[in-house]
């Protein structure tokens, strides 16, 4: 990987305050100046193909995640949590110490073409970000789409970030092979709103914009309108504007749900609810006393609103690109990719979101 005014360091040499990461593989440390205050911490992966566990909720068995932490920085990402496995916190370091898989690509393809792979589903983007800024520069998922594609192996991909388009080309002719479901994640309309919670990620108009040149291309495109926040997002002006911004850009199915609060993003969350939203601090304890998620009440309450909002702007299912894809069967005239018949669930099962992997 080439870098123009790029500066490393080794693990043998840290820098002032720099953790000492317990990673496999790691090659080197990177910083450069396009990427002011992000560290790159480059490994070589062994394995990309990740089993979910089990007991998980999920409608699928395996993922990829090419990149850990991210630099979008949303204040309330379930992800945060897996920083502190790396003996960094979940909060400055989750946003700006990053570990890149340089050779996803590859490792992916060798994985793929074994004769014991089934080509079940692979969901990208459950735990951070495949098209985060750092995408630019590295170009990982071109190589792993291809991989996916050329195996016959369906696959879904959840995103803020419109680096997505650059692989329009890519995922138009990957969809003529396999089943591939897009969910492009946008829960905050007010771009003042998204850029305090998520700072680094593209603004609400510009991924309403991706999700019209998805369409435009014939590829499906669902919303994952997560997570909706309590005192904030959760007015029926909010969600009118939401989902009537989302119904006229096209989106094929939308899901939504409440903001669930993790532990290491509970943490976060809080402090920035403290700092931005004083008035509500005392609200959210007392909502979110029983554990991660909102009381039962509440979820109760917004899952009427959003059915309400969901039906008013012509929505007749939830997001369905996160459900068990077909291997070798490519998508249907740009409709939502599913192999059950059967109309999704408004919104994930309780828990789902926090068993992404």
């Amino acid at each position: 990987m080439r870098w123009v005014g790029q500066s490393t360091t080794t693990t043998s040499e840290p820098g002032p305050q720099e953790a000492l990461l317990p990673l496999s593989g790691l090659v080197r440390t990177v910083r450069t100046p396009e990427f002011a205050g992000i560290t790159f911490h480059e490994v070589l992966a062994k394995s990309v193909l990740n089993r979910v566990p089990g007991n998980s909720s999920m409608p699928f068995h395996w993922t990829i995640n090419p990149y850990r932490g991210c630099s979008h920085a949303c204040v309330y990402c379930f992800a945060r949590k897996t920083h502190s496995y790396l003996n960094l916190d979940t909060g400055l370091d989750f946003d700006s110490q990053l570990v890149v898989k340089t050779n996803a690509g590859e490792v992916v393809r060798r994985e793929v073409l074994r004769r014991s792979w089934q080509r079940e589903h692979v969901a990208m983007g459950t735990n951070t970000d495949p098209y985060q800024r750092a995408e630019g520069r590295y170009r990982l998922m071109p190589a792993i789409i291809g991989a996916l594609a050329d195996s016959g192996t369906p696959f879904s991909i959840l995103t803020k970030g419109t680096l997505l388009a650059r692989d329009i080309p890519l995922l138009k002719t990957a969809s003529a092979a396999v089943q591939i479901g897009m969910g492009i994640s946008l829960a905050i309309i007010d771009p003042v709103l998204a850029h305090a919670v998520e700072p680094g990620t593209p603004t609400p108009k510009a991924r309403l914009e991706l999700i019209s040149r998805l369409r435009d291309a014939g590829l499906p495109c669902d919303v994952l309108a997560m997570p909706i926040l309590p005192w904030l997002t959760d007015n029926d002006e909010s969600m009118d504007a939401l989902f009537g911004a989302l119904a006229a850009a096209g989106a094929t199915g939308v899901s939504a749900g409440a903001l669930h609060l993790r532990p290491g993003a509970r943490e976060w969350y809080m402090d920035w609810l403290a700092a931005h939203h004083p008035a509500l601090v005392g609200r959210y304890q007392r909502l979110y006393r029983g554990g991660s998620y909102a009381s039962k009440e509440y979820r109760t309450w917004l899952s009427g609103r959003i059915r309400h909002h969901r039906a008013n702007h012509g929505f007749t299912s939830g997001a369905q690109f996160f459900r068990e894809l077909e291997p070798g069967v490519p998508h249907d005239d740009g409709a939502p990719a599913a192999a059950s018949s059967s109309p999704a669930s408004p919104l994930p099962a309780a828990g789902a979101e926090q068993t992404l992997f």
